[in-house]
């Protein structure tokens, strides 16, 4: 799977902590590797000189996927591809195989709606389930990405199966880390996209319900954070890592900001905001599950209605700095919705 060359010690070498580490790179499979998060993570795990292997559902040619064109040449060979339809590996013998030669996972996968085949239920709670009970079995660290804002008894089958897979993940017994970040801002995820393309508009129709806080945060950051607890020799000491910026919004004012009316060179005027009724907000979020268009989804708008705050923010700690703040961005609408 890694490098043929690179002498490969036994079991227990591999998990021992800094000797291992020191005596060879960090081997880390990355779970939705060609995602928003998942190239983030990749990117700083190659800076971070690890060797990756990158898994993700089969798609065109089987065995091969372009390496993230950001990446340099000599990462290039550190970074491997393995295709999988993760929604279908449910049971935890059918991961032993792939966790050899493995020091950490780190599961970035999750879909925002159901589709044929693949359910909310398999990809955030049975299969993380499977993985987990098979990377205690085999000593390997686990680093799984969730949701600010989960709370029991959601009327929303996507949040509601994200907090099973937590639960599930604690209750394994393997050396777990489980990270959850507020909204995330960068080139090439959908959301955020979405959203400066909404900012940009001259009127932001608001829900009133959304009064919920955000600390949105740099999706460069977050890559970073996780190679920091990657290289963890144990995660017994952060079990959990709530993520996000130092700046909390509210949604309308986290619109405004994107649109760039705190621009220090060119900033723009102000959109209209209209507030919506939470009965238009409620039934239109329907309408997008049902015709599966635009980020906007039932479950968001739950959670737009609570404050998505890191609470304590485990962020600067990774760090060792201030996150980087959220700011406008001038890129063109199609350069942006082509990368996500």
């Amino acid at each position: 799977m890694f490098s043929e060359q690179q002498e490969r010690p036994g079991h227990e070498a591999m998990h021992t902590g800094a000797t291992a580490s020191a005596a060879r790179p960090l081997r880390a499979m990355v779970l939705g590797a060609s995602g928003f998060i998942g190239h983030h993570v990749v990117q700083a795990l190659l800076a971070d000189g690890a060797q990756v292997l990158g898994v993700r559902r089969p798609h065109g040619a089987a065995g091969t996927a372009p390496a993230p064109a950001t990446l340099a040449n000599a990462d290039h060979d550190r970074l491997r591809w393995r295709f999988l339809p993760l929604h279908t590996v449910l049971e935890p013998a059918a991961w032993q195989a792939q966790l050899e030669e493995v020091d950490v996972v780190i599961n970035c996968v999750g879909i925002l709606r159901q589709r044929s085949g693949e359910s909310y239920e398999q990809v955030h709670h049975a299969m993380p389930r499977a993985l987990a009970t098979a990377c205690a079995a085999a000593g390997v660290r686990l680093i799984h990405t969730s949701a600010l804002g989960l709370h029991e008894g959601a009327k929303s089958r996507f949040l509601s199966s994200k907090l099973r897979g937590e639960q599930a993940i604690q209750a394994s017994g393997a050396d777990h880390c489980i990270v959850r970040p507020s909204l995330i801002d960068g080139l090439g995820g959908f959301g955020a996209s979405w959203l400066r393309m909404l900012a940009g508009w001259p009127v932001h129709f608001v829900p009133r319900g959304a009064t919920g806080r955000i600390a949105a945060l740099q999706a460069s950051d977050l890559g970073q954070a996780y190679a920091v607890l990657a290289r963890m020799p144990t995660l017994s000491g952060q079990r959990e890592a709530n993520l996000g910026g130092e700046r909390l919004f509210a949604y309308r004012e986290y619109l405004q900001l994107l649109r760039g009316v705190e621009h220090t060179e060119q900033p723009v005027a102000p959109a209209l905001q209209v507030q919506l009724p939470d009965w238009m907000s409620r039934t239109g979020a329907h309408l997008c599950d049902l015709f599966r268009f635009s980020p906007f989804s039932y479950g968001h708008w739950i959670l737009l209605q609570r404050d998505n705050m890191p609470l304590p923010n485990a962020l600067p700690p990774l760090l060792g700095r201030a996150p980087l703040p959220v700011t406008h961005r001038r890129v063109a609408l199609r350069d942006d919705f082509r990368l996500s």
